[in-house]
């Protein structure tokens, strides 16, 4: 059954009209490079736009080299199984350049409906729109009016986005709004793993960072990067790796995974390192406060706790949408 497109301003049903969707009051909203925007073009989420098409296919899983760091992820996060996603809908919210857009596309055969507040979704479109047209729909759309109706989707997930919205627990009941009953709800997030998180140089520079210009804050990374990778393996040989969340560089040795070339980790350290300090928001949280999160806005908790995945780990909570 195909899920209705609403305009979330006022619930109504959307049609193609040629570059638009429009609804029965008139109320047109564009296309562009071939995604429908139902959300400001430009927004709080500046920054992902820019990182994500200058990044555009920095973390995508390669054939190539047997790169598959985003599908060994999103299995071990969400812990579906692949097979039972056939005929399903899915909803991903916060694609950035579609990592894990691909995997579902490539590994399952459920519907993608994806968005994005950002103008990453043009990235996306370009990655894997040739992968699956016929089931993947992709929307530039907010956490909190997003185009579907409540109650649509069989699976919902949210990777790598809650820390960077204004308000987390709008965020969470805005997920579970749109699982059907039933319907599991699967997010990740920075944790809170004692008083000393924000005790480092991201939470201590992202105050001047986040205002800089993107241009010039990726430029400034670029022309360090070189002598911030080699502090951060010095400080980690020699015994102080403690010391490494004081240097303005992204945590190498807890987010990168080990077998990557020299040039991918010099590549990703960029990109993360300009995602840590560019974000409007950044909002850490415990993983218990996320769990009673759920459980105020419907779900039934039936994870909440750390999963691991080559070597690295992420802060997850899953659930059921009560009836």
């Amino acid at each position: 059954m195909t899920i209705t497109i609403i305009n979330p301003n006022n619930n109504y049903p959307l049609h193609l009209n040629g570059d638009h969707l429009v609804d029965c009051l008139g109320n047109a909203l564009p296309i562009v490079n071939g995604v429908p925007r139902i959300a400001d073009l430009e927004n709080y989420t500046k920054n992902f736009g820019f990182q994500w098409n200058k990044f555009n296919r920095t973390q995508l899983d390669r054939e190539s080299d047997g790169l598959d760091l985003s599908r060994r992820r999103f299995f071990a996060e969400t812990r579906w199984d692949r097979e039972d996603l056939a005929g399903k809908d899915i909803l991903e919210v916060g694609s950035g350049a579609g990592r894990f857009s691909k995997v579902v596309l490539e590994h399952t055969k459920g519907t993608l409906y994806s968005v994005d507040y950002s103008d990453a979704v043009s990235a996306n479109y370009r990655n894997n729109y040739h992968i699956a047209p016929e089931r993947f729909k992709l929307f530039q759309a907010s956490i909190y009016e997003l185009p579907f109706p409540d109650n649509s989707f069989d699976k919902v997930f949210c990777v790598g986005v809650l820390q960077h919205t204004p308000h987390f627990e709008s965020s969470v009941r805005a997920l579970i709004s749109k699982a059907k009953p039933g319907g599991e709800v699967v997010v990740d997030f920075y944790p809170i793993n004692g008083w000393w998180t924000k005790l480092s140089a991201k939470y201590i520079f992202r105050p001047f960072t986040k205002r800089m210009s993107h241009e010039r804050l990726l430029e400034w990374i670029e022309a360090n990067i070189e002598w911030l990778l080699n502090a951060d393996r010095v400080l980690h040989r020699i015994g102080l790796g403690v010391l490494a969340r004081f240097l303005p560089i992204v945590d190498t040795q807890r987010t990168l995974p080990k077998y990557l070339s020299k040039s991918d980790v010099r590549e990703w350290a960029i990109l993360d390192t300009f995602d840590m300090f560019s974000p409007e928001y950044d909002n850490p949280q415990r993983i218990e406060d996320v769990a009673a999160m759920f459980r105020r806005c419907g779900a039934k908790v039936t994870f909440a706790g750390f999963e691991h995945f080559d070597g690295l780990s992420a802060a997850v909570v899953r659930g059921i949408k009560q009836e």
